[in-house]
């Protein structure tokens, strides 16, 4: 079966193109208006809930990103047992979407 290369690298590209696409950082700027408008929780609020979930946890890195018009916190925690975890909730309700070993 022959494939056009042409064709595939453009399938590609667009694959790349969607994949990051959908998410978006957000800066300090931005994240406080929505705060300030009460689109999303302060991110103390979240990050409270995070480290709930794993006490004695340190903190390595929070993000906040839209997805799918969705505004999440990405939380990287390092367990008192050396893991590093990574978080997604929900910036609106601070819902745990996602828990996993990074």
């Amino acid at each position: 079966m022959k494939v056009n290369v042409r064709a595939r690298h453009s399938a590609l590209a667009l694959v790349i193109f969607c994949s990051t696409a959908m998410a978006r950082d957000l800066g300090p700027d931005e994240a406080l208006k929505l705060r300030q408008n009460g689109v999303i929780l302060p991110l103390e609020r979240v990050l409270q809930q995070a480290m709930d979930r794993y006490p004695g946890a340190k903190l390595l890195e929070v993000e906040l990103e839209e997805k799918h018009d969705v505004y999440i916190y990405e939380v990287e925690l390092l367990t008192v047992e050396g893991v590093a975890r990574e978080l997604h909730l929900k910036a609106d309700t601070g819902e745990l979407v996602k828990d996993k070993e990074d």
